[in-house]
């Protein structure tokens, strides 16, 4: 089973007994570890030819895959594309969705287990077990283990804030009222302050929104004023102990949730985040250590092929399992290509970006962050073997496309009729979404379908699924209830 990680031990223990663990931790020298530094199904009729098995490297058979999954899925960056490919994993699979009994789990306050529909913590153990948990929330550690096993694959997916920015403020112009107030993203990045109050109602989407989406602790100067009626009173939401932290040896719970280090009388202790700066990198270095401890992969949108085949070999899936078309797309948005490079930009381009990933500076540090990372993994990977999965993985997708689409490609929505495929419309921007091809087998039919359905629809239809409606026979004497 190989040695286990102190960080993947936290994780593998409940929260009660996160204090114990810690003691034991540090007794043995882990905790300076920790805290010391920066831490096929095929489609038939296409017959493509290559399994994911045949690529180079260890064989797929050689391992299980992995069907226990925490999807973080952040706002504005993929994620709804990712999500498609997990509807239709789990939907094949006969896995079980830990589903929000709208399209989100009380978004934007953190994850609540009570939010899960037909969650029932005192049942005994005899509650059927949840596989899949993806849909959109504010991550809260505490309670996500109180749903899904501590081993379970943790992950998620991050954009260039500058990029996000874009999106976001087509998007969720009439959502935030910061975005609302200003006539352009120009104008709002030019002077932000003018527009933009911490705790305003949908003004998260206006700063920081991937730090907001991993539930990090802001920083004091970030954080709305006691007095502003849009605070948080989530009496469950993990906060950190004010001033030196406890005994070592019996720390806070909660706090464990949500890290910050500080260093008081030569010793390592917990505070409160606003005791630290925002310019701090020890603020921001303790909270990408954390993720670094809970997720297993993060993806970058920028490179989000390459990114799926690095999640379909952590998760021991086929290529086919991480092939599919993108959703949520606004028309003109596009995906794909490295944002870091602006050489290619016009100089009002470049200002706007460096401006966007200035006023979004956690957003940016947590970028920069993952995408290294990512690269990282690459390199162990080996190039020249990712460089032949992205090929592959890209033929295969625009092979469905051919098969499944008319056009073969996403459309506007003004010629979607099936309500099926018909994406939800929001923002300023056009959603586009898929028609399918006549004329498909009924088992091709089953695979386009499952490929294009958007996923509010996805949803609805894994909810009736898994919670089907009773029929019952209405009594003789029954009267329609009043309104």
């Amino acid at each position: 089973m190989g040695v286990l990680s102190p960080t993947r031990t936290m994780r593998l223990w409940g929260p009660r007994s996160l204090g114990v663990a810690l003691g034991v931790f540090m007794t043995i020298g882990f905790a300076l570890q920790l805290w010391g530094g920066p831490f096929q199904r095929r489609l038939p009729g296409l017959h493509l030819r290559h399994s994911w098995a045949s690529s180079p490297g260890p064989a797929a058979l050689s391992c299980t895959p992995r069907q226990r999954l925490v999807f973080l899925k952040t706002h504005k960056s993929g994620s709804s594309s990712v999500l498609s490919l997990l509807h239709r994993y789990g939907d094949r699979h006969g896995l079980r969705f830990a589903l929000p009994a709208r399209y989100q789990f009380g978004y934007p306050r953190l994850f609540q287990a009570s939010r899960v529909k037909g969650y029932r913590p005192q049942s005994g153990g005899t509650q059927p077990p949840f596989h899949i948990l993806c849909h959109h929330m504010r991550f809260n550690l505490k309670e996500v283990l109180q749903v899904m096993p501590s081993d379970s694959f943790f992950f998620s997916i991050v954009r260039d804030p500058a990029a996000l920015a874009r999106s976001a403020f087509s998007y969720y112009k009439s959502t935030s009222s910061a975005f609302r107030k200003a006539p352009s993203l120009a104008a709002f990045l030019a002077n932000p302050r003018a527009f933009y109050r911490p705790g305003a109602r949908g003004d998260h989407y206006a700063r920081n929104l991937l730090w907001f989406d991993f539930g990090l602790p802001f920083p004091a100067e970030m954080r709305p004023k006691r007095g502003n009626p849009r605070v948080s009173r989530d009496p469950n939401h993990p906060q950190l102990p004010s001033g030196a932290g406890p005994p070592a040896h019996t720390p806070d719970p909660n706090a464990l949730f949500h890290p910050v280090p500080t260093v008081a009388d030569g010793h390592s202790q917990m505070s409160s985040p606003a005791s630290l700066d925002l310019g701090s990198s020890s603020f921001i270095q303790w909270n990408l250590a954390w993720l670094d401890s809970v997720f297993d992969l993060v993806l970058v949108a920028e490179y989000f092929d390459e990114s799926l085949v690095l999640l379909a070999d952590a998760l021991c899936w086929g290529l086919d399992d991480v092939v599919g078309f993108m959703h949520n797309a606004q028309a003109g948005g596009g995906q794909g290509g490295s944002t870091i490079d602006d050489g290619g930009l016009t100089t009002e381009a470049r200002q706007l970006t460096a401006r966007a990933r200035a006023w979004n500076n956690l957003d940016w540090a947590l970028y920069v962050h993952f995408n290294r990372s990512l690269w990282a993994r690459i390199k162990q990977y080996g190039q020249s073997r990712l460089d032949s999965a992205v090929a592959e993985l890209r033929a295969r997708r625009e092979a469905l496309a051919k098969h499944c689409l008319v056009g073969g490609e996403a459309l506007d929505p003004k010629y979607i009729t099936d309500q099926r495929f018909r994406p939800f419309q929001f923002g300023s921007g056009k959603v586009l979404g898929y028609v399918l091809r006549s004329g498909l087998s009924l088992q091709d039919q089953e695979e386009c379908e499952r490929l294009a359905t958007p996923e509010l629809q996805y949803k609805d239809k894994l909810d009736a699924k898994q919670f089907p409606p009773t029929v019952s026979l209405p009594l003789k004497t029954s009267r329609r209830p009043s309104p």
